[in-house]
């Protein structure tokens, strides 16, 4: 991706955001509903390509096409980490443990 001034100054407005609620009123300005729903439905596309559902299951759930999924596994399997990078993360965060080791009752 070619470097740009306005695409580094976007990407810092997005770590600027602090919450759920500040990053979804901040991306519905920026976007379109539609925009949104398309972003929603390949960030669940690649959730799903890593837990090895199906095309079929992938198109069922999201509505995109064997192409857009087709891209999506591409860049999942040799993109620049993006997607890992996330999915790792996010798994982590909601496993219920974030690393630590649960308390036991006694």
């Amino acid at each position: 991706m070619k470097k740009s001034n306005k695409t580094d100054n976007l990407y810092e407005a997005i770590l600027a955001l602090k919450n759920q609620s500040e990053a979804k009123r901040f991306f519905r300005d920026l976007l379109t509903e539609g925009e949104i729903l398309e972003f929603g439905s390949r960030w669940q596309a690649a959730q799903m390509l890593d837990k090895k559902k199906t095309y079929p299951e992938i198109i069922k759930s999201t509505g995109l096409s064997t192409r857009t999924i087709a891209r999506i596994s591409q860049w999942l399997k040799n993109g620049r980490g993006g997607y890992r990078i996330i999915i790792n993360r996010f798994e982590k965060k909601h496993s219920g443990l974030s690393g630590k080791r649960p308390i036991l009752p006694r």
